[in-house]
């Protein structure tokens, strides 16, 4: 049974695609069967693993409105163990034409509940916002994975995110819990980063985990090219980085 992991921050700009991309990738490489499932109307993790979010003819957006469903959204990418349910702008509308709905919030869940025993892993990149998307990422997910950015207002945020969290598992949920925090964006040459990461780890009850990603530039290359960074640059520190969290990922669920 697939384990399902959504990757949440309503902050922009802290990781989070890189991340469901990278870390997707890495569990794959691994030798774990691996389903990333875009849930961002931005559609950058559709275009990270060289998918045309463009073209493609049935998106997460689809089975949200319930024109298709999860079985006939899967494309399998051209990475071994790794496939994709796409997103484009169209899933924006997707807010709007959901109200009134009932039971709108588990549109998602029961979907991927029809597939989810062919996957060791699904990975769902949540957008950038708390809202009927990321509640439909949370109800369907067993666990959390947040990404954080080592910067001054990390902490800002997240407590309204551990907030919804806790509503989700109280009243949609009852299986949701916090997978744990992982510090995004890492600079070694600044006293900031280091600050951070041990004001989190005194303010926080959460699991952090020990894998730290660092600022690189081949990480941040690398979707322009439409591949994870264990392909592009499978020896720079991203690739490594992103390896370690996959394997810490691994252990948690064994």
């Amino acid at each position: 049974m697939g384990r399902i992991i959504a990757i949440a921050n309503q902050k922009g700009g802290v990781g989070k695609t890189t991340t469901a991309i990278n870390l997707s990738a890495c569990l794959a490489e691994a030798g774990k069967k691996v389903l990333m499932l875009d849930c961002d109307p931005q559609g950058n993790a559709t275009s990270g693993l060289g998918v045309n979010k463009n073209t493609a003819e049935i998106t997460s957006y689809d089975i949200l409105i319930g024109e298709a469903t999860a079985e006939e959204a899967i494309i399998h990418t051209e990475y071994e163990r790794l496939d994709i349910i796409a997103s484009n702008i169209n899933l924006s509308g997707a807010e709007i034409e959901l109200i009134g709905i009932e039971q709108k919030e588990f549109i998602l869940k029961k979907q991927i509940d029809t597939i989810k025993d062919r996957y060791d892993f699904i990975i769902i990149d949540c957008p950038p916002s708390l809202n009927m998307l990321t509640v439909n990422a949370m109800t369907t997910a067993d666990t959390v994975l947040v990404p954080i950015q080592c910067e001054y207002y990390a902490l800002e945020g997240l407590s309204q995110l551990i907030h919804t969290i806790n509503l989700v598992n109280q009243r949609l949920n009852p299986r949701l819990k916090m997978e744990g925090v992982v510090f995004t964006m890492y600079d070694a040459r600044t006293n900031l980063s280091l600050q951070v990461v041990e004001n989190v780890k005194s303010n926080l009850k959460q699991t952090i985990y020990k894998t730290i990603i660092p600022r690189n530039v081949r990480l941040a290359e690398a979707p322009s090219h439409g591949m994870p960074i264990n392909v592009y640059d499978s020896r720079s520190a991203g690739a490594e980085s992103y390896r370690l969290l996959a394997e810490e990922v691994i252990e948690h669920v064994e």
